[in-house]
């Protein structure tokens, strides 16, 4: 059965080259475009897609209205077509929160051709989000109230630094998994290393997100720097992010170094050097997320002592990333996403000390 997409775009040449790049690709089949939000209403009544992409920026009703009525009233996958800047990561961010699966960027320049050169990106995602799960929303999408000002954690909590060191990997549905993750840890939790794929430009947006949403300081690691309790670290926009040991202490190795899985930054690229640099003083979870990445680096850090976990299928947007670390046997544990935070301090907190120094 082909995915019925239809490509809701004020720009002509966009819809253009996307209707034509998505055409071209056995399995997908473009059942109609719409310049703006009442038309694609009209169109989705009439049409039934499987699968919307859809314009962050549009005349007459912006496509985050537009994505909030959709998501409450006929919840549906949706691909957001973003523009890379900084108001673009912003509003895909919210998108996301809205319930959007995933989202593709367009360059400011040279349009048609800059999505050319994402056609196999772009054809990915559409055919990852027919097959995602979708839910109705429910609340007010996640408009959370910042947190209060938190000062830096001493550093005499009850964790010390080469205690334990939480490793978390997610892609599509995962900016908003990871949120809600980190806003059920304490601000005294073991560090935090994480990576999402995630466009180079939008990753500063991201971290700024997530840090007025987690009792933890969540920031961008920089080289070198120490991995401390009660702090989250992501790597900047288009860096891997490395641990490596440094007597009894751990830093931060940021490069940018090749892409691995045809990602920058890469899940397998964290969880192999938290696997060498921390082994059994670690904890891994793969969240939601399309494709493979994570699924061997996890399992070597299970192979190296470290307990191990993946998010269910019934609460992952796409189970392609946890799918495949369960099929690998890298997984000692499946758990539904309002568990995880609380199943990793209890697996960080089991031996808390017992490998300290190691």
């Amino acid at each position: 059965m082909a995915v019925r997409v239809l490509v809701v775009d004020d720009s002509a040449v966009v819809r253009q080259v996307l209707s034509e790049l998505l055409a071209r690709e056995p399995g997908i089949e473009v059942v109609g475009t719409a310049a703006d939000p009442f038309l694609a209403r009209e169109k989705i009544k009439r049409l039934n897609p499987d699968v919307i992409t859809l314009d962050v920026e549009m005349p007459r009703m912006d496509g985050l209205a537009f994505l909030e009525n959709l998501m409450r009233l006929r919840p549906m996958p949706v691909v957001m077509v973003s523009s890379l800047t900084e108001r673009g990561a912003d509003v895909t961010l919210q998108a996301l929160a809205l319930g959007a699966v995933d989202f593709v960027t367009k360059p400011r320049l040279g349009v048609a051709q800059g999505l050319e050169a994402y056609a196999d990106e772009i054809v990915a995602k559409v055919k990852g989000a027919a097959r995602a799960k979708v839910q109705a929303l429910m609340r007010p999408a996640q408009r959370l109230e910042p947190a209060a000002p938190r000062a830096s954690m001493p550093l005499s909590g009850r964790f010390r630094t080469t205690d334990r060191l939480i490793a978390i990997g997610a892609s599509a549905g995962g900016t908003e998994a990871i949120r809600y993750v980190l806003e059920q840890m304490p601000p005294d939790a073991p560090a935090v290393v994480l990576t999402q794929h995630i466009p180079g430009g939008f990753s500063r947006a991201f971290v700024e997100r997530l840090d007025r949403h987690s009792p933890m300081l969540v920031r961008e690691a920089s080289d070198g720097e120490l991995v401390l309790p009660g702090h989250a670290y992501l790597p900047p926009g288009d860096h891997h992010l490395r641990i490596i040991r440094d007597g009894a202490r751990w830093r931060c190795r940021v490069d940018g170094s090749a892409p691995v899985n045809r990602h920058r930054p890469a899940v397998d690229v964290l969880f192999r050097s938290v696997a060498v640099a921390a082994g059994p003083n670690a904890v891994g979870a793969i969240l939601t997320g399309m494709g493979d990445d994570g699924a061997r680096g996890l399992m070597e850090m299970k192979e190296a002592g470290a307990p191990t976990l993946v998010q269910d299928e019934a609460t992952s947007v796409v189970w392609g990333m946890p799918g495949a670390a369960v099929r690998l046997g890298a997984a000692d544990d499946i758990v539904p996403l309002d568990k995880i935070a609380q199943r990793l301090l209890e697996l960080a907190g089991a031996h808390a000390g017992s490998h300290a120094g190691a």
